[in-house]
């Protein structure tokens, strides 16, 4: 679980969320001087979620390329029978 918010979540909302609270700052600071508030626009709103995906392919290809092991380097043991109790499944 904790993979998932770490790899798909987090960079896919980050940028989001950092828009949505600097904007809150902002309309927070106008709204106690009296100024105009300032609009949420949908055209920042869109960029920011292009760059939460780019974040999210960005870090799943660095994983993919920079952890694990060489392709075929292993044998795969399927899970088994011994003594009464399964064995999970291995790679050796």
């Amino acid at each position: 679980m904790a993979r998932i918010l770490i790899q798909y979540a987090l960079p896919l909302l980050a940028p989001l969320a950092i828009y949505l609270g600097w904007m809150w700052i902002v309309r927070h600071r106008s709204k106690s001087r009296g100024d105009e508030l300032p609009s949420v626009e949908r055209k920042a709103i869109f960029w920011s979620i292009v760059a939460g995906f780019v974040l999210m392919f960005a870090g799943l290809i660095t994983v993919a390329l920079t952890s694990g092991v060489e392709p075929g380097s292993g044998e795969y043991q399927s899970p088994r029978l011994e003594d009464g109790k399964i064995v999970p499944p291995t790679f050796k």
